[in-house]
């Protein structure tokens, strides 16, 4: 069965999605599965109730109560050995619960947000499916955030309650969270009624009287308490999610609640191919969309144990991730493309240490796989790759291969196929025009868009029609702004950002295109590609390469001669309009905790401009190596 899936979504959505609802527990029956009556607005299954924290929880906690549901690891350790405790469904149930009624107790209800502030430990799931339970709205910010950008979000989401702790940890190196927090509170200004803090003693912590509080004394005045589920209605708001806007506010993408418990439920199954009772292992931190979606519903929701981890994939060594899979009999792993670019660069026989026969499959997603990172870790892993496509503001796969459903083979270089419900087309970026086979354009989806994505901009249906919908004046369409080809057969090739184009003397030239082809030279472990302000031409390519053997381009003569290998791939595989200007080699290149490029950064060092805001930079030397590499060619 290869398309039948797909069609019967495209061509009988009102059939589809009914026989989807059956993957959820519902307390009161939709009356409507889509009403799309003011679009590009959609509302799903009009007129149920469910309850996010029933599907992830309750339910499996009646039906598998001793079955693990919550695996939290640690290797934030004084040596990097991993710590970790495993919560049954029952146990789950309780934790959360108690967190529940401790919010409760705060004066914390239905549509109330709840800002959570917090590293990778157990607490924040908790936290979240609270939330979920009481109806309340949570607001996860990346833990370590700097001051400014946590006002921001405090400001737009208004929360009643912070969820934080005393810090985080990075390499065994704590990172003090409360005087961010503290100094984010002070800046905003509209301040929280409570925070509640886990105290890990990792940072001193100042207690603010009468507005912090301690989570363990909390919890232990709640320890024996029931909270029911809050029965919420399909289009009651889940949890707004901020991405970064191209102007200085953020976006706070607001999800519902039926609708995204339905498509979790689905994709846990068909895309993921995760059975109640195995171990799913994402990578991905509760900061992002993946941790939202694959860390903590998706897997509970499908009935698994889910693995949340704190630390690096290098600490103790870099067969932590292995290590994990083996000890955890883990089926299904959900990854980034960098994280794996970052362990090729390891000795190989990390990855033939340990008994990874329990792995079904890896999905990456991110940023774009290239295909020597594809080939290399399928090599090494023995397992079938699959790439996945999506934003922050879809909630889940806009393109993939769904192999629960779908024989069809992967393809390298390519995300695959739309999902189901995603009408996706290429359009011609000047005319609106269709574009035919392996022609570029932008990649667009018709409306309604699927259940699971954003309802719309949280207090902001304004920002949400003109980012988002406005961008052809031949139809209203969602605009992902990626740059994408479809081939002949129908598979989906993504090429970057439209924001990520080089205009190069009137040619236009995705970044993503120069990159692919300058790290197909034998030393290139990693590349960036940034278009540079250039009077003559109006713009040209650097390229920063990360070398595979950095012993190979440690004179200046090597360093020349490895330019022009390079020049010499891009010249025959692009031609000389698209040859980098200079070619500089780094050992770190500058990227957010989430693993995504900051090309934007690095653009504005190489054009003597100000980075911007770098408050999820990973490691801020890489900064420093970018200018050392530009001043050594000045």
């Amino acid at each position: 069965m290869s398309d039948a899936f797909y069609q019967k979504s495209i061509n009988d959505p009102d059939g589809f999605w009914s026989e989807q609802a059956k993957r959820i527990e519902w307390h009161k029956p939709f009356e409507q599965v889509c009403d799309y009556s003011r679009p590009p607005f959609a509302k799903w299954f009009v007129g149920s109730e469910t309850n996010l924290c029933h599907n992830a929880v309750d339910r499996w906690a009646k039906t598998q109560p001793d079955q693990p549901a919550l695996i939290a690891i640690s290797t934030e350790t004084v040596d990097g050995s991993p710590v970790e405790k495993i919560w049954t469904y029952q146990q789950l149930l309780r934790e959360v619960e108690r967190t529940a009624a401790i919010m409760q107790s705060l004066g914390v209800g239905k549509g109330d947000r709840v800002l959570i502030y917090m590293p990778m430990i157990a607490e924040a799931t908790f936290a979240m499916l609270a939330c979920a339970r009481i109806g309340a709205i949570h607001s996860v910010v990346f833990g370590g955030f700097a001051a400014h950008s946590l006002a921001t979000r405090i400001d737009d989401a208004q929360p009643k309650l912070i969820v934080s702790a005393d810090a985080g940890s990075r390499g065994g190196k704590a990172i003090p969270y409360k005087p961010l927090l503290d100094e984010a509170i002070e800046l905003s200004t509209n301040k929280p009624e409570h925070v509640l803090l886990v105290n890990r003693h990792l940072a001193e912590m100042n207690l603010v009287a009468g507005r912090d509080l301690d989570y363990a004394a909390q919890r232990e005045l709640h320890i024996d308490a029931q909270v029911p589920v809050t029965w919420l209605k399909s289009d009651d708001i889940s949890y707004i999610l901020y991405t970064s806007g191209t102007t200085g506010k953020p976006k706070g993408v607001q999800r519902d609640v039926g609708g995204y418990s339905v498509v979790l439920a689905m994709s846990m199954q068909t895309i993921f191919c995760g059975q109640p009772g195995e171990t799913y292992f994402s990578t991905s931190d509760i900061g992002w969309v993946v941790g939202h979606s694959y860390i903590v519903y998706g897997p509970l929701i499908g009935g698994m144990a889910t693995i949340m981890y704190e630390g690096t994939p290098l600490r103790p060594d870099a067969a932590i991730w292995w290590q994990i899979v083996e000890k955890h009999k883990v089926t299904r792993m959900f990854s980034a493309p960098t994280a794996v670019r970052v362990l090729k660069k390891q000795p190989p026989e990390l990855m033939k240490k340990h008994d990874l026969s329990s792995l079904k499959a890896l999905y990456l997603a991110g940023e774009p796989l290239d295909e020597n990172t594809s080939a290399w870790v399928a090599d090494a892993l023995g397992v079938p790759i699959i790439d996945n496509y999506w934003q922050t503001e879809t909630g889940w796969p806009i393109l993939s291969v769904a192999k629960g459903v779908d024989d069809r083979p992967t393809r390298l270089g390519s995300p695959g196929v739309p999902m189901p419900g995603y009408r996706v087309k290429v359009l011609n970026e000047a005319n609106g025009a269709l574009c035919g086979a392996n022609e570029k354009g932008v990649v667009v989806i018709e409306g309604p868009l699927p259940p699971g994505c954003l309802q719309t901009v949280w207090r902001d249906d304004q920002r949400f029609l003109s980012s988002y919908w406005s961008n052809f004046s031949t139809e209203q369409v969602y605009s992902t702004f990626d740059w994408g080809i479809r081939d002949a057969d129908g598979y989906y090739f993504i090429l970057g950002r439209t924001d990520d184009v080089i205009n190069v003397a009137g040619h236009r030239l995705g970044t993503r295109e120069i990159e692919e082809s300058v790290s197909s030279h034998e030393n290139v472990s990693e590349v960036a590609v940034v278009g540079v302000e250039e009077k003559v031409k109006g713009q040209v390519a650097f390229a920063f390469v990360i070398p595979k053997h950095s012993d190979k381009v440690e004179t200046p003569e090597a360093k020349k001669q490895f330019e022009k290998e390079v020049f010499a791939i891009v010249d025959h595989q692009l031609g000389a309009v698209a040859r980098p200007a200079h070619v500089f080699c780094v050992n770190l290149l500058p990227k957010t905790r989430s693993g995504k490029l900051l090309r934007r950064s690095i653009q504005a060092i190489c054009e003597g401009r100000d980075p911007g805001d770098l408050t999820t930079i990973e490691d801020p030397s890489s900064l420093t190596q970018i200018r050392e590499a530009l001043a050594s060619k000045a």
